[in-house]
Order: C-alpha cells, then sequence, then structure tokens
C-alpha cells in the first residue's frame, strides 16, 4: 500500500504540473499531455517495474516542461519522492533549452550511453509511448504529423532511430528492447521513399558476398558484420537489413541450385 500511495502522489503532481497549471497539450492535438506520462507509468508497471522507476516514468516531464511561475526542481522531487526517483527524472531531462535541437538530440544520445537499467527503462517507456501514438497518428494524418516538431521529417525519424539503436546497444536485454525495433521499423517506414533515394541500396553478387564484412546503417548507425543482420532469401535475392530498422542494406543476387 505504501508503495501504491507513492504513485498515487505522483499521479497528482504530474496532473498538476501538466494539467492544472497550464492545461498542457500534445503536440498539434487537442489531446491533454498528462495522457502520456500516465501511459509511460503504466507501461512501466506492465512489466514489472519497481515503484520508484514508475513514478519516475509519470514524472519524467515535470522538471522539463514545468512552468516558471510554479518551477519543478530536482530538490522539490527529492524532497516528495526521494533521491532514486529525482535522479531517474534528471536522467531523461533537457537541461540545456539554449543549445539548438541538433546539439540537444547529439548531447541526448551520448548521455544515454551513460544510463542506468532503471534510467534506459524509463527512456525506453517514454520513446515507446510516444512512437506508439506518433505511428497511429501517421497511420490517419499522413506526413502532416512532422509539422507538429521543430525539425524536418528526414531529421526527426533519423534521431528517433539513432536513439533507439543508443539504447538497444546499452541494454539489449531490456524488457523493452523488442518494442523499440519494432517501432523504429514502423517509423523507418514512414521515410523509407526518401531514404532508399538518399541511401540506396547496395547491389552485389553472391560471389562478392562475405558473412564476415562490416555493415553500418546510414540511418540508426547500427554497426556489425553482414551475418547479424536481419537476412531473408527469396528465390534469387538474399537481402541484408538493419535488425534495428530495417532499412535494407545489401541486395545479394545469388545462382540458383
Amino acid at each position: 500500500m505504501q508503495n501504491l500511495s507513492k504513485i498515487q502522489r505522483a499521479i497528482k503532481f504530474a496532473t498538476k504540473t501538466h494539467e492544472i497549471y497550464q492545461k498542457q497539450k500534445r503536440k498539434g492535438k487537442d489531446v491533454s499531455y498528462i495522457t502520456h506520462p500516465l501511459t509511460v507509468g503504466i507501461l512501466l508497471s506492465s512489466i514489472g517495474a519497481d515503484a520508484d522507476v514508475v513514478c519516475a516514468g509519470i514524472l519524467h516531464d515535470t522538471i522539463e516542461d514545468s512552468i516558471e511561475k510554479k518551477k519543478v526542481t530536482v530538490e522539490m522531487l527529492t524532497d516528495r519522492f526521494g533521491e532514486k526517483v529525482a535522479d531517474l527524472v534528471l536522467a531523461v531531462t533537457e537541461t540545456d533549452k539554449s543549445l539548438t535541437w541538433e546539439e540537444r538530440k547529439e548531447q541526448a544520445l551520448e548521455h544515454i550511453k551513460t544510463f542506468s537499467h532503471e534510467a534506459i527503462l524509463v527512456k525506453s517507456a517514454d520513446i515507446v509511448s510516444n512512437l506508439t501514438e506518433m505511428v497511429d497518428d501517421h497511420n490517419k494524418e499522413g506526413d502532416q504529423i512532422f509539422q507538429r516538431f521543430n525539425a524536418s521529417k528526414d531529421k526527426k525519424i533519423k534521431n528517433i532511430l539513432e536513439t533507439n539503436t543508443v539504447l538497444l546497444e546499452a541494454w539489449p536485454k531490456s524488457p523493452l528492447a523488442q518494442e523499440l525495433s519494432y517501432l523504429s521499423s514502423k517509423v523507418q517506414t514512414m521515410g523509407a521513399k526518401e531514404f532508399m533515394v538518399e541511401f540506396p541500396v547496395k547491389i552485389i553478387e553472391y560471389s562478392n558476398y562475405k558473412e564476415e564484412a562490416q555493415l553500418e546503417c546510414p540511418l540508426c548507425h547500427w554497426k556489425s558484420e553482414a551475418k547479424n543482420g536481419s537476412i531473408e532469401r527469396g528465390d534469387e535475392l538474399m537481402d541484408v537489413s538493419c535488425p534495428n530498422c530495417d532499412k535494407m542494406l545489401l541486395v545479394i543476387n545469388y545462382p540458383l541450385a
């Protein structure tokens, strides 16, 4: 019951920050923002995360998105929810808004490499919630959803894929790894036409194929040997794709028996 009480207090705190004090909405939508942190908390609870991690998921945007008049601080979260919760929220918070979008995202990618497993869970749940909504919205509205963001479509997609790859490399056996890979493939599909032009697939003959050949995905920057890619054989062709985002990297012609 003590854990439940703490989670309830986190819900009330997040609701005040996002809903009561500013009526915050999801980008480009008439949907209350509080639905997102609550979804993150539910997702973390569903995979068996402890109460502090669930609370951090619910509170993960309170520092970054609180208004100046009711500014949420690390000290405030520490006092109300404990040091562990506050540290997890701070880990996933962008603290320097003076940087450009590109600088902030690059800084965030480097920061993920230092994350604990619990911080990876909070960040992953945040992304799974956002991307599930993004994929659903794109299915209904198409590319116009990218007008909501502060970066172009290709930059947004590439950052998503790069972030998911860093998370997967940091903890390959994360309880949310499968969801991240699945959503990466869905997001990559949104930009498939553009990326095929900018990053065309390499076509080679089977005699030139080497399992030990080093591959790098130009979208999410997965790096490994060709044999570790996602391989699919057809009647006359073999495809090697990125296992993280499903970008096709090689098309191999091989002789029929």
